[in-house]
């Protein structure tokens, strides 16, 4: 009986292995993967597909972490702040909400939606502008957040934005639906990220430039006078994924040669757009 008993889980393993190599179904995440990518190139799935699916399972193993925007780059509205004051800051930024704080980043009072400004805009609006009466209660949520859990709850509570919290319950950064969404269909322009679509290059004021991941590389070197290795590398971003060493994530910067580099959009499986200053004394 020993015997018999001590045989049957070697035999049960290698019957295990026999029907799935018979199958052919995946027994984890990998060969799944492994699978839809043996699927797109036999032309059953296309890229996009594939993308997508490969951003829902990612989306399931990462953590809100991972894609908030930092609380030093959080584009912020103060609760005594009047409207003029807040005008600019709405039409730099273009953002449609805003945390609204209190004495520092730490103390988020609500969100600030900028359509709801517009009554007091009108021409024969005489109500004066009050900030408690147009602010939103704020949501927050911890840094460990699956963003999983974190769509299911902005798909619930109808809610676009969350405050994100460290463990001493300071606020570490914001994350919007837009940029979990971003983890699965790829960067999500709108009219405001870049101007003019058929510009990969876009300079503005003090010497810094907004370009395209993909902007060709011998494009990049013709409009910057540079010298890079246009064989090895076919565009900027690819150039600036080697430098990193590593695919960067949104606020990363990196000095390469003449020029700082201000990662401005990514996502974990590539960069999208960048921000380039040139240096004053490179070395």
């Amino acid at each position: 009986m020993n015997e018999q008993s001590g045989s049957e889980p070697p035999l049960r393993s290698w019957l295990e292995r026999l029907s799935h190599a018979l199958t052919g179904e995946p027994r984890d995440r990998s060969q799944l993967i492994e699978l839809l990518r043996n699927a797109n190139q036999r032309k059953l799935l296309d890229f996009d597909a594939l993308g997508m699916i490969e951003g829902v399972l990612q989306v399931a193993e990462m953590q809100v972490r991972d894609i908030m925007i930092p609380r030093a780059q959080m584009d912020v509205v103060r609760r005594d702040a009047t409207l003029m004051d807040i005008l600019p800051t709405l039409i730099e930024s273009a953002h449609s909400r805003f945390p609204v704080i209190g004495e520092d980043r730490d103390e988020v009072v609500g969100i600030l939606l900028a359509k709801d400004l517009l009554r007091y805009l009108a021409p024969d609006c005489d109500e004066p502008f009050m900030m408690q009466e147009v602010l939103r209660p704020p949501v927050f949520v911890p840094e460990s957040k699956r963003l999983n859990v974190l769509l299911r709850e902005f798909r619930n509570s109808r809610n676009h934005m969350a405050i994100v919290v460290d463990e001493y319950s300071g606020v570490a950064g914001l994350v919007t639906i837009e940029d979990v969404l971003e983890q699965i269909v790829g960067e999500i322009d709108d009219e405001h990220d870049i101007v003019d679509y058929l510009s990969q290059i876009m300079p503005h004021a003090n010497g810094r430039y907004t370009v395209k991941a993909l902007t060709p590389m011998d494009e990049f070197n013709a409009y910057f006078q540079t010298s890079y290795n246009e064989d090895e590398f076919d565009t900027i971003g690819g150039f600036v994924v080697n430098r990193f060493g590593h695919v960067p994530k949104r606020g990363e910067e990196l000095e390469i040669d003449q020029f700082r580099v201000h990662i401005l959009r990514a996502d974990n499986r590539r960069v999208h757009l960048l921000e380039i200053r040139h240096r004053e004394n490179p070395a």
